[in-house]
């Protein structure tokens, strides 16, 4: 029986790493990507069911070359999970048109193009999972998010619009919703951070999910998540009056 093959972006550090090692560890072939080669080239020479396909996925026709390059070493793909995703809060905090479009470029842009590459794929085999990394910054607008929360929402309205065109072929479309994972990304945050969970442990809600579940979105911590979804059918009064206390935030002057 051949092994099962997943393909994860943004996948030398955090989240990406992680679910990459949990992969690999339950036995399936796991073909990683991102910009820093020498990262990716680290975890390929340590788990040997792990192989590195360096992409910026900002690059649309490089995305394809490298579906293509992972089709023709595996054949066969089940999972796609795309979680190339960028962050920077010291200019989040103002309207920074220049940062904006980045992070729109990385976060939205960078997965749509991830998703054209394998969409033929996909349709044309009539199942797999093709799974996108949202955030719970993407469920109501928060105080100095001009870019990354825009960004995410963007791709949990995509995630909904996609599962309707691909359920037509059989295939499934999964949202993925975390809280606070100490990464690289969030240790650039000068705040507390609710219910901070490690990169291990979103690899296993993840996984999880993805392997024993046929749910549309996987979200955690649970504690968390479950309050901000609540909190997002609010009024926009309250909602409004609510995380302006619950942030500190002040009008200024």
């Amino acid at each position: 029986m051949n092994k099962k093959t997943i393909w994860i972006t943004g996948g030398s550090t955090g989240i990406g790493k992680a679910l990459a090692i949990k992969f690999a560890s339950n036995g399936w072939n796991v073909a990683v990507s991102a910009r820093r080669l020498e990262l990716l080239n680290e975890l390929s020479n340590k788990y040997e069911n792990i192989s590195a396909f360096p992409l910026d996925v900002t690059d649309k026709n490089k995305c394809l070359d490298t579906f293509n390059e992972i089709k023709n070493k595996y054949e066969n793909i089940d999972i796609c999970f795309f979680s190339t995703g960028t962050w920077n809060p010291k200019k989040e905090k103002d309207i920074d048109v220049e940062q904006m479009e980045e992070v729109f470029k990385v976060n939205f842009f960078g997965t749509v193009n991830s998703i054209k590459a394998v969409e033929q794929y996909f349709k044309d085999k009539k199942s797999g999972t093709i799974t996108i990394v949202s955030s719970i910054a993407g469920y109501r607008g928060l105080p100095n998010s001009t870019g990354y929360g825009p960004s995410k929402s963007a791709l949990n309205n995509l995630a909904e619009s996609l599962y309707f065109d691909f359920k037509r072929s059989n295939v499934r479309i999964c949202l993925i919703s975390p809280g606070f994972i100490k990464t690289p990304m969030t240790d650039k945050n000068d705040f507390k951070m609710p219910f901070l969970k490690t990169p291990e442990y979103a690899a296993d809600q993840i996984y999880d999910g993805l392997i024993n579940k046929n749910v549309f979105e996987i979200h955690f911590p649970k504690s968390l998540t479950i309050i901000l979804k609540i909190l997002s059918f609010l009024p926009n009064k309250i909602y409004f009056a609510l995380i302006g206390k619950l942030t500190k935030y002040q009008k200024k002057n």
